[in-house]
């Protein structure tokens, strides 16, 4: 039998066809893969960073606390807070003890903490 010369018959284009369209599938996938890592991968950065963040302020906060703490034993005559204000260092321990029970989120910390201190 003699081969043919020339263009493909009906199966060797539906064959090339199913080739051509396998491709771009399997292109079109990888990228979405890639596209989908790369989010993700932002996104742990950005909570990573958030995360340092948010350790910077509890350690301001703890050092503030820590610095006031030596002043209030040296005039124990003074009254632990004026009629009419509060003891930020106690509510910021207060704070800590909520945050540290679970009882408040690091968000409603950082709110309250900023709020005391303003």
């Amino acid at each position: 039998m003699m081969r043919r010369m020339g263009r493909p018959g009906l199966l060797g284009l539906a064959a090339r066809t199913a080739v051509v369209a396998g491709t771009a599938t399997a292109v079109s996938g990888g990228m979405q893969r890639h596209a989908q890592a790369k989010a993700q991968e932002q996104q742990q950065q950005q909570e990573y960073a958030a995360e340092q963040q948010q350790e910077q302020i509890n350690a301001a906060a703890a050092a503030a606390v820590a610095a006031q703490q030596p002043a209030a034993p040296a005039a124990p005559a003074a009254p632990a807070a004026p009629a009419g204000g509060t003891d930020i260092i106690a509510e910021l321990q207060k704070l800590a003890a909520l945050k540290e029970q679970g009882i408040l989120t690091d968000e409603e910390f950082s709110a309250a903490k900023a709020k005391l201190l303003s």
